[in-house]
């Protein structure tokens, strides 16, 4: 066992329940973390393995003030805060100095070469009108990604990123499939998307951010952006180093290179640096932790619209890119086939029910067309919206209260019998009963069986009344950070008076395990004290046994007499 955890454990007992939770997840440590007490918990810290974990996650500075305390046993006054922070993580002790496991998990990982990172320059017109279209590209096709994974939650592989499935998918509907995992993280950042079982699904948030008007949408994916940056390039006022310095802000990381570069392209997506690596004027108060200001960039957004064009063919065109909230809603009634500034939809009677699956009713509907149309209503459109209206629920999927069944019902009874020889829904194993079906499926999953073979169902409560159905509901909340709270209450239940008599026999326990040798302090009873070198073979009932080689006999001490226990051998 290690003698160097006795000061950490010291440390950790003082140490309050917030700084211990912090340190925990600072250095990614498991709340189910099968510690008895700080003894434990201050050799896990100081495992080999554990350090190694951490080092990548240093900052320059950090890495700069560890490797001159372990060279020279002190780092550059000016490194102070640096210093607390490896305090903070339980690399350097309280008086500054690193133990000797921290100074060996080092090896000789160089201190990292001093940097000269000047801030960047305005930019010209140009390059700023080029950024700021970038920008709008970006959080538009963000938003076309969105509303696909609202309606069918996208595949991920393990490490998180889409599988190629879904990437050739994705990219067959007209997005970009080189940009696909940095729009998904810049997403992510923002709070917008969360995986769950390699299921990557919207959230609340983005139900919000879809209907916000683009200068809007871009502020909260910017902010997102830079509230998950890595220590590293944050700024001590909640803003960003020079990007110039990103590319070593990690010097211990060996994958920082290739996330850096994924960042400094987020940060291009995002219109926040221009192709010369000059500043657009909405990127500085941004960069030094201020709110966004979105002014400058809306300048160079075209005019968003609120009126579209209804066509006889079942198109409407948008003269201009048609206000976020009104495209949401259009897309739920309308396929979208082109997306430009000026985009085209078009009404199928797919479109139609999908809405009306989703809430939507045909005076819904019409409300709305009437409400953005420029050119009224066409005949065509009308009769599309009242026939699929009209056919939209003959198919009644509700739970039978006495049975607890799903039951089937219609008014038309060849529907009742085509869906009961309808291969296609051979797994809900429908039973026809007093003309209906019923079945031992739950409501919801009867429910979209049918939707997806087509039939016009529709959910009702018990009272008859229609449901929207919601087939992928939104995330509440991203997944909540580990809780260290039981690890520490348990630390805690067995924290003791005397902490050096639980070292002497954590100490004494180790080296009956190891059958080592010892050079024991023992208290005599006149008040002296007696030196004994013994061979540990066995502790239990408050004893020590263990072979005494100068007197060469089996000598059996009270533990309570031991003042002290050294590892001479092992």
């Amino acid at each position: 066992m290690s003698t160097h955890a006795r000061p950490l454990a010291d440390w950790l007992a003082a140490a309050s329940d917030a700084e211990l939770a912090d340190l925990f997840a600072a250095r990614g440590v498991r709340p189910d973390a099968a510690w008895q007490d700080f003894f434990d918990a201050a050799e896990a810290l100081l495992d080999p393995a554990s350090i190694a974990r951490v080092l990548p996650a240093l900052t320059r500075a950090e890495a700069s003030a560890l490797r001159a305390v372990a060279d020279h046993g002190a780092a550059a006054s000016s490194d102070a805060e640096a210093v607390a922070t490896l305090q903070r993580l339980a690399l350097l002790r309280p008086d500054g100095t690193a133990s000797p496991p921290v100074v060996a998990a080092l090896g000789d990982r160089p201190a990292p070469d001093a940097l000269d990172t000047p801030l960047p320059g305005l930019s010209s017109d140009s390059a700023e009108a080029h950024a700021a279209e970038r920008a709008f590209t970006t959080v538009a096709t963000l938003a076309d990604l969105l509303l696909l994974a609202r309606e069918r939650p996208l595949a991920l592989l393990t490490g998180g990123a889409l599988s190629a499935g879904e990437k050739r998918q994705l990219s067959e509907q007209g997005l970009p499939g080189d940009q696909l995992d940095s729009l998904l993280s810049i997403a992510q950042a923002a709070g917008l998307v969360v995986s769950d079982e390699r299921r990557l699904h919207t959230t609340v948030l983005a139900e919000q951010w879809l209907r916000a008007s683009a200068s809007e949408r871009w502020s909260q994916l910017a902010v997102g952006f830079r509230d998950a940056l890595p220590r590293g390039v944050r700024s001590a006022d909640g803003g960003w180093a020079p990007l110039s310095a990103w590319t070593s802000a990690h010097p211990w990381d060996p994958a920082w290179s290739e996330r850096s570069a994924a960042l400094l392209e987020h940060a291009r997506l995002l219109g926040l640096v221009s192709d010369d690596a000059s500043e657009p004027a909405w990127t500085p108060s941004l960069r030094t932790g201020a709110a966004p200001d979105p002014a400058p960039l809306a300048r160079h957004l075209p005019a968003e619209v609120d009126r579209i064009f209804l066509q006889n063919d079942l198109s409407a065109i948008s003269p201009g890119p048609l206000a976020p909230a009104l495209d949401v809603r259009l897309r739920t009634i309308a396929a979208r086939e082109s997306a430009a500034q000026a985009s085209s939809y078009r009404f199928t009677p797919e479109s139609i029910a999908r809405a009306l699956v989703a809430g939507e009713t045909e005076q819904s509907i019409v409300a709305f067309l009437e409400e953005i149309s420029l050119t009224g209503i066409p005949q065509p459109l009308r009769y599309l919206v009242t026939q699929t209206a009209q056919r939209h629920g003959l198919v009644r999927v509700s739970t039978d209260e006495e049975t607890g069944r799903t039951r089937i019902e219609s008014v038309d009874q060849t529907l009742i019998k085509a869906m009961a020889v309808d291969q296609a829904l051979r797994p809900l194993a429908l039973t026809a009963h007093v003309e209906s079906l019923t079945t031992r499926v739950g409501r919801d999953t009867v429910y979209w069986a049918l939707t997806d073979a087509r039939y016009p169902a529709t959910l009702v409560d018990a009272d008859g009344a229609a449901i929207a159905g919601e087939r992928h509901p939104p995330a509440s909340t991203a997944p909540s950070a580990p809780d260290h709270t039981a690890l520490v209450a348990a630390l805690r239940s067995h924290q003791g008076p005397d902490a050096d008599a639980a070292w002497l026999d954590r100490e004494l326990e180790a080296a009956v395990r190891a059958k080592a040798v010892l050079q024991v302090t023992v208290g005599m009873p006149d008040g002296s004290t007696r030196d004994l070198v013994l061979e540990a073979t066995g502790l239990g009932g408050g004893r020590l046994r263990g072979r005494d080689r100068a007197a060469d006999v089996e000598r059996t001490l009270p533990v309570s007499s031991i003042r002290a226990a050294t590892v001479i051998a092992s």
